[in-house]
């Protein structure tokens, strides 16, 4: 028969990892939402169109091959009607 004496500090110390392991992911889980995404408003639009760059202070740079991707896929979907003549 397995002796109780032993069992029992495997089960606290298993006890312990389980907490320590909850603890740490919801301390990242916390960290990831207090971090707000990178905005791109249209204040800043406006600061790239005159000057060609912006300075941010945020955390995180801005991932240009999306914004390239997402402004590709503006143009193409963009229909422009040719201008009506009277």
């Amino acid at each position: 028969m397995i002796d109780v004496k032993i069992v029992w500090p495997v089960w606290w110390i298993l006890a312990g990892l389980v907490l320590v392991a909850w603890l740490s992911l919801r301390a990242r889980f916390r960290e990831s939402i207090r971090r707000a995404p990178p905005t791109l408003d249209d204040d800043a639009i406006r600061r790239i169109e005159e000057y060609g760059s912006i300075t941010t202070d945020e955390d995180e740079p801005l991932d240009l091959d999306e914004i390239r991707k997402e402004e590709f896929l503006f143009w193409e979907e963009e229909r422009w009607d040719e201008a009506e003549e009277p």
